[in-house]
């Protein structure tokens, strides 16, 4: 089978398993990331070229440097495919794609996947439920809406990646100081009410339009909380046939088939409302779920969701069929928080279920299987307790980003 060329853009360091996995089906990879991450530890025997972007700030580069040097890439390789590893990736790839006119997601769609006004008007115009929201450009608009919609209210960056830079408001004073505050970069934001609930993830591949895999799970401690008031970012599968799964499968297909995604990986929230217990979409994104999710799936359903995207992209390329591996029906957890130590002690935490220790420096991170759910729930909440009395470090987050 010949081989094709594929270019992996990330300004992170992640993608390992997806770029080991093409090059053992027979692919050139070529790595676009940033000077930052030279010295990681990069899948090296797996990549054939690797090309360094300085970073303006975190995670931006500068775009037309960007399209000059992959200009005189293209001068003297046939690139087949680009593909973003992480969110902040998404329009640079589709940036190159329409550029060059390279297959794959163009710069339209990847905005349903990227800017959250877009995705979220999008939904709402495919009869998904969502928070309701307002664009914050214009001075009447948002106060029509702050009279509509009860406080508290959530301003958001439209392109920021997980929790980053979002800030609850409970009354309109604090509002308008904040938009002021936003000065040029005010129309990056968007305005939304705030529902209290149970918040979800949902990680999928898609394969020619048809939806190949599934995973649902409930955060038990929200990103947004973790964000903002530090602690111990805590999620867990769910079972395939509990009511919230089912739940969620169907309104993530609609989410995933209205929003036009073809092929790939995609990681998409929801929200539970408390008040009358209705599912809300809350983003979406065409990347794999970052915060070791994956790890989360793998030890569930034996499906290691980076791995099975490479070989989705594989089969669209050199047109061949496709099928998942079976997944397994067990119950993981995941367990994550900022420590004081450069490296815990995992004694403490060993037992049965514990299937993998993750080595990030100065966290703890915990993965644990069972095919028990409640024993899952068990080993969470013990090694909670645990870090919280012990072994954790709160940092408190930023109030503006800084260039």
């Amino acid at each position: 089978m010949e081989e094709k060329t594929i270019v992996c853009i990330s300004c992170y360091y992640k993608g390992y398993d997806f770029m080991d996995e093409m090059k053992k089906l027979g692919n050139k990879i070529i790595l676009v990331t940033s000077e930052k991450l030279k010295e990681k530890n990069w899948p090296w025997e797996a990549i054939d070229e690797v090309f360094y972007m300085p970073e303006l700030k975190p995670s931006v580069w500068n775009l037309d440097h960007l399209i000059q040097g992959f200009s005189y890439l293209m001068q003297t390789r046939k690139v087949d495919a680009v593909v973003a590893l992480d969110d902040y990736d998404v329009e640079k790839a589709a940036l190159i794609r329409e550029t060059f006119r390279i297959p794959g997601m163009g710069q339209t769609t990847h905005r349903y996947f990227r800017d959250k006004l877009a995705m979220r008007q999008k939904a709402k115009d495919s009869g998904i439920n969502v928070p309701e929201f307002t664009a914050v450009f214009n001075n009447d608009e948002v106060n029509a809406f702050v009279e509509k919609v009860p406080a508290p209210w959530v301003l958001k960056p439209r392109s920021e990646a997980s929790a980053s830079g979002i800030k609850k408001i409970t009354n309109k004073e604090q509002l308008w100081e904040a938009l002021n505050e936003l000065g040029e970069e005010r129309h990056l934001f968007l305005l939304e009410s705030f529902k209290p609930g149970d918040v979800y993830h949902v990680d999928s591949l898609t394969f020619n339009q048809e939806i190949v895999f599934t995973s649902a799970s409930k955060y038990l401690a929200p990103p947004m909380e973790v964000s903002h008031e530090g602690g111990v970012f805590r999620t867990k599968t769910l079972g395939r046939y509990s009511d919230e799964f089912k739940a969620l499968d169907e309104v993530n297909s609609k989410v995933i088939l209205s929003f036009g995604l073809l092929n790939g990986a995609t990681h998409t929230e929801f929200i539970r409302s408390k008040e009358d217990g209705k599912y809300y979409f809350l983003e979406t994104s065409s990347r794999v779920g970052g915060a070791h999710i994956p790890d989360l799936v793998e030890a569930s359903s034996n499906v290691n969701i980076w791995r099975e995207w490479a070989k989705i992209e594989d089969a669209l390329l050199k047109g061949k069929k496709y099928q998942v591996s079976k997944p397994t029906a067990y119950y993981s957890g995941l367990i994550i928080a900022l420590i004081k130590d450069r490296e815990p002690d995992y004694n403490q935490f060993e037992c049965e279920e514990a299937v993998q220790f993750l080595p990030i420096e100065y966290h703890v991170g915990i993965v644990y299987k069972s095919s028990d759910s409640t024993v899952v729930e068990e080993r969470l909440d013990y090694a909670a307790k645990k870090i919280y009395a012990e072994l954790l470090n709160i940092i408190p987050p930023k109030s503006k980003p800084t260039s």
